[in-house]
């Protein structure tokens, strides 16, 4: 649903399926400081982050997976164990998903990466590790590899192999209801909003 509310558009999107090629990013316990150099957190809006995703370590490996003109499309991310660790900024899954990522697929997941990247309809996933190395291995063979990740259905299929997928039930829900914007949400019954507020005295008058 879209809806205008004078300069602002309202969309309460339900996140299913996320089609296309994937990324692989090895390596464990990677940190959102690599994600997204501390140095970017002085943006004062998150525009332009995705192109200095994973920045420093692209200058220091040259053969690093987003500096690879072959999975310059990928709207999947593969990743190992514990990715998004670190401190809790934002900034990384915002950078990802400005990239271009719209779903994680990963051994395990920082609780406060996973928390940001819900609240911006980015969808993550966990797998085993033997399936996320099956998963790695396919993309890396063959980078053009199409795949489909489906909350509905907590799997990513790529040509006849199906993975099973698990995905936390109050993420689950907020991904297919749509209410993972939790903004959104208030814009939605915004004559809610200013119905409590009035009724505050430290609100009147502003």
């Amino acid at each position: 649903m879209e809806e205008k509310r004078g300069a602002l558009v309202v969309n309460a999107r339900r996140i299913d399926r996320v089609e296309g090629t994937a990324i692989p990013i090895r390596g464990k316990d990677i940190d959102t400081d690599r994600i997204i150099p501390a140095r970017f957190l002085k943006a004062i809006t998150f525009d332009g982050l995705g192109e200095h995703v994973f920045e420093d370590d692209r200058r220091t490996m040259p053969n690093h997976p987003f500096s690879n003109p072959a999975y310059a499309h990928a709207s999947i991310l593969i990743a190992n164990e514990n990715f998004g660790s670190g401190s809790s900024r934002e900034h990384a899954p915002q950078a990802l998903k400005r990239w271009g990522i719209g779903a994680c697929i990963g051994e395990s997941f920082s609780e406060i990466f996973l928390g940001n990247s819900t609240a911006i309809g980015l969808a993550c996933a966990t797998a085993s590790s033997s399936d996320i190395e099956v998963l790695m291995a396919a993309v890396e063979n063959m980078p053009d590899t199409k795949m489909v990740f489906s909350v509905n259905t907590l799997s990513i299929n790529t040509g006849d192999c199906s993975i099973g997928l698990s995905i936390t039930s109050a993420v689950r829900q907020s991904l297919l209801a749509g209410q993972w914007d939790a903004t959104g949400l208030l814009l939605e019954r915004f004559d809610d909003v200013r119905a409590v507020a009035s009724d505050l005295p430290y609100v009147k008058g502003f």
